[in-house]
């Protein structure tokens, strides 16, 4: 066996939670769906629980979960939505999950992401250790085991993150190919890179971390031509590509929303490649970790820091005008993404005082006791025994209020900066409004807590964020019409 055949998906919707009623209201733009969730699971995440294989009379032969033979990551909030809104899907999701350890050597199939899709180079230290380790331990108490890979948001990766995914256990990530640096042979520079074996990036303390670059090529075609089609031309490609002699994996990552909501039928199309490349004698399904352990790296490389899979100036989609964008309007511009990023830095910092000052006065330590709060949102400890743990003193009924409004103020600061709210081709996009409602939120419990008005600096900031759409005007209009509006004000 010399071809072995990897297909990653990355699954993954921004949180879309009113952040005040703790659920999803009514998105227009989903219909004939409540939203676009239940859109999406409709369309393709519950199809892949249950994808259809047909026999050359069209007759369906077999229904296969998809996700048991692939490789592939689900945002964590995503899963929290599901499982209260779509439990038959995601009961079969972790279910896959224990079907691809029986398959591919021990190993399961499922990986971690980083918890709210924060774009990890443009974070601080503190949101960068809590997105890999609340990632990590969300993972580990839905899928009851330790997650080997973690998936960072957009690919977006510098080394002080692969540090951190490191130091907390985790052995490996996907990267595009553009992102790699020079290849290391005894420390010196080498010649080109082979995406056909993983590599190793080497780290501080005597830590690594092991790294495969999908097919940009073929992941580019899946995504964006016709290559689901056809189930069976979709599998040929995968096995035919570059064929060569000794053993090496070819592997592609996409969106997992390909399969059945950007393309129709895509999961059927899935179902039928998988299959196919299953029956041949001379390729080979796995997942990356099994391949990890059969063939382990054999070379060191360095990566290309503060890159991604969807920018082409790096990071800077979401930060400044780079001219990436979604398509459709040719006259807008992105000049909003900089006073919008500019006003959230200037929140965070804001909430980020108050919130160490007012920590240390019922916290024995404030950050780590954010990092420990993840066993709080998956329901896993009581509150009760949770503050005596962290706190300094026994706290009293009012002071535990008060020490949980300040965790929530930490989750809501690190929510609004969901990648997503930069990504599309304008602020007033539902994306966007949907991290100024976390933002919101933080002001208001920011206020609650300390007395002092964040609001008013903060839409001066955003009217410097010009909406494309005249109606629309700036991102203080877009606060006060979509903020101000599901805004409410609980009784302290």
């Amino acid at each position: 066996m010399s071809r072995f055949v990897c297909v990653h998906g990355h699954f993954y919707q921004p949180p879309r939670e009113n952040p005040w009623l703790k659920a999803i209201t009514y998105q227009h733009s989903a219909y004939p769906f409540h939203d676009w969730n239940e859109r999406i699971n409709a369309e393709c995440y519950a199809p892949n629980t249950q994808a259809r294989i047909l026999d050359g009379k069209g007759n369906v032969s077999e229904i296969v979960n998809n996700y048991s033979r692939m490789s592939f990551d689900f945002g964590p909030t995503l899963l929290s939505w599901m499982e209260s809104k779509a439990p038959d899907t995601y009961q079969l999701v972790l279910e896959a999950d224990k079907i691809s350890q029986k398959l591919f050597s021990g190993h399961g199939s499922a990986i971690a992401q980083c918890y709210s899709h924060m774009i990890m180079p443009l974070a601080n230290s503190r949101d960068k250790y809590t997105q890999v380790y609340w990632g990590i331990r969300d993972f580990e108490f839905r899928f009851k085991r330790f997650p080997e890979g973690m998936w960072l948001p957009e690919t977006a990766v510098d080394l002080e993150t692969l540090q951190l995914m490191a130091d907390l256990g985790i052995r490996f990530t996907i990267l595009a190919p553009h992102q790699a640096g020079k290849l290391l042979v005894h420390a010196e520079e080498s010649g080109p890179l082979d995406i056909y074996h993983p590599y190793k990036v080497r780290l501080h303390a005597g830590k690594s971390i092991d790294i495969f670059f999908y097919n940009g090529l073929l992941s580019q075609s899946l995504a964006f031509e016709n290559l689901l089609r056809d189930g069976k031309s979709f599998a040929e490609k995968l096995i035919q590509t570059d064929m060569r002699d000794e053993p090496h994996l070819l592997s592609i990552a996409t969106d997992g929303e390909t399969y059945g909501h950007h393309h129709k039928f895509g999961d059927m199309a899935l179902a039928f490649a998988l299959r196919y490349i299953d029956d041949q004698v001379d390729t080979q399904l796995t997942n990356y970790a099994e391949y990890l352990e059969k063939f382990p790296p054999e070379q060191e490389i360095e990566i290309k820091e503060r890159t991604s899979w969807s920018c082409a100036h790096g990071v800077a989609r979401w930060s400044i005008n780079c001219g990436c964008h979604t398509g459709g309007h040719p006259e807008w511009n992105q000049h909003w993404r900089a006073p919008l990023r500019h006003a959230l830095d200037w929140l965070q910092c804001r909430v980020d005082s108050i919130y160490a000052d007012l920590g240390t006065k019922y916290f024995e330590d404030p950050w780590e006791a954010r990092n420990r709060y993840i066993c709080i949102l998956l329901s896993q400890c009581d509150r009760d025994v949770f503050l005596s743990e962290q706190s300094r003193s026994g706290l009293k009924e009012s002071e535990k209020v008060v020490a949980h409004n300040l965790l929530e103020l930490q989750r809501h600061s690190m929510l609004m900066y969901t990648s997503c709210g930069w990504f599309f081709n304008d602020i007033s996009g539902i994306e966007t409004e949907q991290i100024l409602l976390y933002a919101g939120r933080a002001i208001q419990l920011a206020e609650e807590l300390s007395g002092v008005s964040l609001e008013p600096d903060f839409l001066k900031l955003l009217e410097l964020a010009k909406s494309n759409v005249p109606e629309k005007g700036n991102g203080a209009q877009i606060y006060q019409n979509v903020v101000k509006i599901a805004t409410i004000d609980f009784p302290v």
